[in-house]
């Protein structure tokens, strides 16, 4: 598995955020189905990205042990 960067999850947070990919790109698929089925949290959750990318893109790069 390699290491994701925060640039590349904002990107898909900025471009298609709605849908969940950047959720995808962090194997969260569970949460990536529910954004697809709700429009990224009736977008509160989108909102809630915005701040807290860059903590998720930390734990996963830390439980992949990169």
């Amino acid at each position: 598995m390699q290491k994701r960067k925060v640039w590349v999850t904002y990107l898909l947070w900025f471009l298609f955020g709605y849908i969940g990919v950047h959720k995808f790109y962090l194997n969260k698929f569970g949460m990536g189905i529910l954004y697809i089925l709700t429009g990224g949290l009736f977008f509160i959750g989108l909102l809630i990205d915005l701040f807290t990318i860059p903590s998720q893109v930390r734990k996963y790069n830390e439980s992949i042990g990169q």
